[in-house]
Protein backbone atom coordinates (compact mmCIF):
# COMPACT_ATOMS: atom_id res chain seq x y z
CA UNK A 1 0.00 0.00 0.00
CA UNK A 2 1.45 3.33 -0.50
CA UNK A 3 1.99 5.91 1.93
CA UNK A 4 2.57 2.69 4.12
CA UNK A 5 4.72 3.72 7.10
CA UNK A 6 5.79 1.08 9.88
CA UNK A 7 5.24 1.13 13.49
CA UNK A 8 7.96 3.49 15.20
CA UNK A 9 8.86 0.26 17.35
CA UNK A 10 9.72 -1.44 13.89
CA UNK A 11 11.60 1.96 12.79
CA UNK A 12 15.82 1.54 13.27
CA UNK A 13 17.97 4.26 14.27
CA UNK A 14 21.75 4.80 14.20
CA UNK A 15 23.26 1.95 15.84
CA UNK A 16 24.46 2.85 19.03
CA UNK A 17 28.34 2.82 18.66
CA UNK A 18 27.75 5.17 15.86
CA UNK A 19 25.89 7.52 18.27
CA UNK A 20 29.11 7.12 20.75
CA UNK A 21 30.88 7.88 17.89
CA UNK A 22 28.95 10.97 17.26
CA UNK A 23 28.79 12.51 20.52
CA UNK A 24 32.83 11.96 21.46
CA UNK A 25 33.58 13.83 18.20
CA UNK A 26 31.05 16.39 19.53
CA UNK A 27 32.98 16.43 22.56
CA UNK A 28 36.51 16.41 20.75
CA UNK A 29 35.64 19.22 18.59
CA UNK A 30 34.13 21.37 21.54
CA UNK A 31 37.07 20.79 23.49
CA UNK A 32 39.90 21.32 20.86
CA UNK A 33 37.55 25.01 19.85
CA UNK A 34 37.70 26.06 23.71
CA UNK A 35 41.20 25.23 24.03
CA UNK A 36 42.45 27.70 20.97
CA UNK A 37 39.03 29.79 21.10
CA UNK A 38 37.21 29.95 24.93
CA UNK A 39 34.09 29.74 23.13
CA UNK A 40 32.85 27.65 26.55
CA UNK A 41 34.46 30.31 28.92
CA UNK A 42 31.14 31.87 29.24
CA UNK A 43 29.09 28.52 29.52
CA UNK A 44 31.58 27.64 32.10
CA UNK A 45 31.24 30.98 34.24
CA UNK A 46 27.33 30.52 34.06
CA UNK A 47 27.51 27.33 35.36
CA UNK A 48 29.93 28.13 37.74
CA UNK A 49 27.45 30.98 39.40
CA UNK A 50 24.31 28.55 39.43
CA UNK A 51 26.43 25.46 41.29
CA UNK A 52 28.28 27.85 43.88
CA UNK A 53 25.40 27.79 45.81
CA UNK A 54 24.96 23.93 46.00
CA UNK A 55 28.98 24.16 46.53
CA UNK A 56 28.45 26.08 50.14
CA UNK A 57 25.96 24.09 51.22
CA UNK A 58 27.91 20.81 50.32
CA UNK A 59 31.23 22.67 52.02
CA UNK A 60 29.23 23.92 55.11
CA UNK A 61 28.68 20.95 57.25
CA UNK A 62 32.66 19.86 57.07
CA UNK A 63 33.33 23.84 57.34
CA UNK A 64 31.29 23.97 60.98
CA UNK A 65 33.19 20.39 62.07
CA UNK A 66 36.81 21.67 61.49
CA UNK A 67 35.97 24.87 62.94
CA UNK A 68 34.34 23.69 66.24
CA UNK A 69 37.26 21.18 66.60
CA UNK A 70 39.64 23.59 66.18
CA UNK A 71 37.71 26.07 68.87
CA UNK A 72 37.43 23.08 71.49
CA UNK A 73 41.48 22.14 70.32
CA UNK A 74 41.83 25.91 71.08
CA UNK A 75 39.69 26.03 74.42
CA UNK A 76 41.49 23.09 75.90
CA UNK A 77 44.87 24.18 75.35
CA UNK A 78 44.24 27.90 76.46
CA UNK A 79 42.14 26.28 79.42
CA UNK A 80 45.69 23.80 80.35
CA UNK A 81 47.85 26.65 79.59
CA UNK A 82 45.99 29.05 82.22
CA UNK A 83 45.62 26.10 85.04
CA UNK A 84 49.78 25.99 84.31
CA UNK A 85 50.60 29.47 84.48
CA UNK A 86 48.41 30.10 87.92
CA UNK A 87 49.98 26.98 88.90
CA UNK A 88 53.51 28.52 87.90
CA UNK A 89 52.25 31.47 89.41
CA UNK A 90 51.43 30.25 93.32
CA UNK A 91 54.73 28.44 93.02
CA UNK A 92 56.61 31.48 92.00
CA UNK A 93 54.58 33.32 94.97
CA UNK A 94 55.20 31.13 97.60
CA UNK A 95 58.70 31.18 96.63
CA UNK A 96 58.75 34.92 96.94
CA UNK A 97 57.11 34.98 100.10
CA UNK A 98 59.53 32.59 101.47
CA UNK A 99 62.51 34.67 99.87
CA UNK A 100 61.10 37.84 101.76
CA UNK A 101 60.09 35.95 105.10
CA UNK A 102 63.97 34.12 104.57
CA UNK A 103 65.14 37.78 103.96
CA UNK A 104 63.64 39.31 107.39
CA UNK A 105 64.85 36.35 109.25
CA UNK A 106 68.36 37.03 108.07
CA UNK A 107 67.85 40.84 109.06
CA UNK A 108 66.66 40.10 112.10
CA UNK A 109 69.63 37.70 113.00
CA UNK A 110 71.89 40.15 111.96
CA UNK A 111 70.44 42.50 114.09
CA UNK A 112 70.75 39.82 117.09
CA UNK A 113 73.86 39.67 116.55
CA UNK A 114 75.05 43.11 116.45
CA UNK A 115 72.82 43.36 119.59
CA UNK A 116 75.16 40.45 121.02
CA UNK A 117 78.32 42.41 120.09
CA UNK A 118 77.33 45.09 121.72
CA UNK A 119 76.10 43.32 125.38
CA UNK A 120 79.91 41.95 126.89
CA UNK A 121 78.05 38.75 128.28
CA UNK A 122 78.11 35.34 126.62
CA UNK A 123 74.38 34.97 124.65
CA UNK A 124 72.44 32.20 123.39
CA UNK A 125 70.48 32.11 120.84
CA UNK A 126 66.64 30.98 120.65
CA UNK A 127 63.69 30.73 118.80
CA UNK A 128 59.92 31.75 120.38
CA UNK A 129 58.05 28.46 120.02
CA UNK A 130 54.78 29.04 120.96
CA UNK A 131 53.07 31.56 123.73
CA UNK A 132 51.97 30.16 126.91
CA UNK A 133 48.24 29.23 127.43
CA UNK A 134 47.55 31.40 130.38
CA UNK A 135 45.05 34.87 129.66
CA UNK A 136 46.00 36.24 132.69
CA UNK A 137 50.13 36.58 131.91
CA UNK A 138 52.24 37.10 129.23
CA UNK A 139 54.42 34.60 128.73
CA UNK A 140 56.42 32.84 126.03
CA UNK A 141 58.26 29.42 125.18
CA UNK A 142 61.81 29.22 124.35
CA UNK A 143 63.55 26.42 122.36
CA UNK A 144 66.57 26.33 124.97
CA UNK A 145 66.57 24.97 128.37
CA UNK A 146 68.96 23.58 131.21
CA UNK A 147 70.73 21.74 128.85
CA UNK A 148 72.24 24.84 126.66
CA UNK A 149 73.18 26.42 130.29
CA UNK A 150 69.92 28.86 130.80
CA UNK A 151 69.25 30.22 134.39
CA UNK A 152 66.45 31.20 135.54
CA UNK A 153 66.35 35.51 135.64
CA UNK A 154 68.37 35.78 132.47
CA UNK A 155 67.12 38.94 130.64
CA UNK A 156 65.72 38.11 127.00
CA UNK A 157 65.81 40.61 123.96
CA UNK A 158 65.62 40.74 120.29
CA UNK A 159 67.34 43.29 118.09
CA UNK A 160 64.92 46.15 119.23
CA UNK A 161 65.55 46.05 123.34
CA UNK A 162 64.07 43.98 125.90
CA UNK A 163 61.54 41.14 125.84
CA UNK A 164 61.78 39.94 128.91
CA UNK A 165 62.77 37.41 132.01
CA UNK A 166 63.48 33.85 131.94
CA UNK A 167 61.04 32.83 135.02
CA UNK A 168 61.54 29.41 134.48
CA UNK A 169 63.65 26.50 133.18
CA UNK A 170 63.05 22.65 131.63
CA UNK A 171 65.37 20.15 130.30
CA UNK A 172 65.30 21.75 126.70
CA UNK A 173 62.68 24.49 127.15
CA UNK A 174 62.07 27.71 128.78
CA UNK A 175 59.46 30.08 130.22
CA UNK A 176 59.70 33.42 129.59
CA UNK A 177 57.70 36.42 131.10
CA UNK A 178 57.48 39.24 128.71
CA UNK A 179 58.09 43.10 130.06
CA UNK A 180 54.07 43.84 129.39
CA UNK A 181 53.18 40.82 131.74
CA UNK A 182 51.48 42.59 134.69
CA UNK A 183 53.94 40.93 137.14
CA UNK A 184 57.24 42.15 135.59
CA UNK A 185 59.54 45.01 136.89
CA UNK A 186 62.63 46.47 135.74
CA UNK A 187 64.52 49.02 136.73
CA UNK A 188 65.31 51.57 134.07
CA UNK A 189 66.23 55.26 134.02
CA UNK A 190 65.63 58.06 131.45
CA UNK A 191 68.41 57.74 128.60
CA UNK A 192 68.36 61.15 128.27
CA UNK A 193 68.25 62.86 131.60
CA UNK A 194 69.77 59.65 133.68
CA UNK A 195 66.75 59.57 136.11
CA UNK A 196 65.53 56.61 137.41
CA UNK A 197 62.68 54.72 137.87
CA UNK A 198 60.73 51.55 137.89
CA UNK A 199 58.66 50.13 134.94
CA UNK A 200 56.31 48.21 135.36
CA UNK A 201 53.96 45.69 132.94
CA UNK A 202 50.31 46.86 131.97
CA UNK A 203 49.26 44.18 129.95
CA UNK A 204 47.51 44.77 126.32
CA UNK A 205 51.08 45.80 125.21
CA UNK A 206 51.35 48.55 127.82
CA UNK A 207 53.68 49.81 130.29
CA UNK A 208 53.86 52.13 133.32
CA UNK A 209 57.30 54.15 134.82
CA UNK A 210 56.53 54.69 138.08
CA UNK A 211 57.94 56.28 141.46
CA UNK A 212 59.11 59.78 139.53
CA UNK A 213 57.93 62.93 140.82
CA UNK A 214 55.55 65.05 139.19
CA UNK A 215 58.14 67.47 138.57
CA UNK A 216 60.61 65.31 136.94
CA UNK A 217 62.16 66.01 133.59
CA UNK A 218 60.40 63.55 131.79
CA UNK A 219 59.12 64.08 128.01
CA UNK A 220 56.98 62.27 125.52
CA UNK A 221 59.70 60.06 123.16
CA UNK A 222 62.36 60.02 126.48
CA UNK A 223 63.50 56.34 125.68
CA UNK A 224 63.88 53.98 128.80
CA UNK A 225 67.23 52.03 129.60
CA UNK A 226 67.91 49.09 132.27
CA UNK A 227 69.73 50.71 134.90
CA UNK A 228 71.38 47.37 136.37
CA UNK A 229 71.16 48.48 139.84
CA UNK A 230 69.49 45.15 140.58
CA UNK A 231 72.43 43.21 139.22
CA UNK A 232 70.36 40.92 137.18
CA UNK A 233 69.95 43.22 134.12
CA UNK A 234 73.09 44.75 132.55
CA UNK A 235 72.83 48.56 132.72
CA UNK A 236 72.08 50.05 129.05
CA UNK A 237 69.54 48.09 127.38
CA UNK A 238 66.79 49.32 125.52
CA UNK A 239 63.37 48.39 127.08
CA UNK A 240 60.54 51.50 126.38
CA UNK A 241 59.33 54.41 124.95
CA UNK A 242 57.54 57.16 126.82
CA UNK A 243 54.44 57.91 125.12
CA UNK A 244 52.46 60.03 128.15
CA UNK A 245 53.17 61.96 130.94
CA UNK A 246 49.89 62.87 133.46
CA UNK A 247 50.73 65.35 136.22
CA UNK A 248 47.63 66.35 137.30
CA UNK A 249 47.23 66.64 141.00
CA UNK A 250 49.45 63.76 142.55
CA UNK A 251 52.74 63.67 143.68
CA UNK A 252 54.13 61.35 141.32
CA UNK A 253 53.81 61.59 137.39
CA UNK A 254 51.53 58.83 135.73
CA UNK A 255 53.64 57.90 132.89
CA UNK A 256 52.77 55.51 130.13
CA UNK A 257 55.15 53.65 127.60
CA UNK A 258 55.09 51.23 125.16
CA UNK A 259 57.76 48.76 124.78
CA UNK A 260 60.48 48.67 122.34
CA UNK A 261 60.70 45.23 121.13
CA UNK A 262 57.89 43.94 119.47
CA UNK A 263 56.67 41.15 122.02
CA UNK A 264 53.36 40.76 120.18
CA UNK A 265 55.34 38.94 117.48
CA UNK A 266 59.19 38.01 118.51
CA UNK A 267 60.56 35.19 116.50
CA UNK A 268 64.00 35.09 117.08
CA UNK A 269 65.58 35.94 120.59
CA UNK A 270 68.98 36.47 122.71
CA UNK A 271 69.24 35.30 125.95
CA UNK A 272 72.02 37.41 127.73
CA UNK A 273 74.13 35.63 130.57
CA UNK A 274 74.20 37.20 134.35
CA UNK A 275 76.64 39.87 134.76
CA UNK A 276 79.41 39.02 136.26
CA UNK A 277 80.01 41.00 139.73
CA UNK A 278 83.21 41.36 141.39
CA UNK A 279 83.33 39.36 144.79
CA UNK A 280 82.85 41.72 147.91
CA UNK A 281 85.70 42.04 150.28
CA UNK A 282 85.39 40.39 153.53
CA UNK A 283 85.28 43.14 156.28
CA UNK A 284 87.47 41.36 158.64
CA UNK A 285 90.20 40.77 156.32
CA UNK A 286 93.31 42.22 158.14
CA UNK A 287 96.23 44.05 156.15
CA UNK A 288 99.09 41.84 155.50
CA UNK A 289 101.28 43.29 158.46
CA UNK A 290 104.90 45.41 157.03
CA UNK A 291 108.11 44.87 158.78
CA UNK A 292 109.56 47.60 159.92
Amino acid sequence: MVGHQPPPIFRRGPAPLVRLFVLVSICLAMLIADLHYRYLEVVRQTISVVIYPMEIAAATPAELVRNATQYFATLIKVQRDNGELRQKALVDAERLLRQEELERENLRLRALMKMSERIAVTSIAADVLYEARDVFSRKVILDRGAQHDVEAGEAVVDELGMVGQVTRVYPIQSEVTLVTDKGQAVPVRIERTGQRGVLYGGGEGRLSLRYLLANADVEVGDRLVTSGLDGVFLPGIPVARVTDVNRDLQAFAQIGCVPLADVGRIAQVLILGRQKLPPVPRPDAAAPATKE
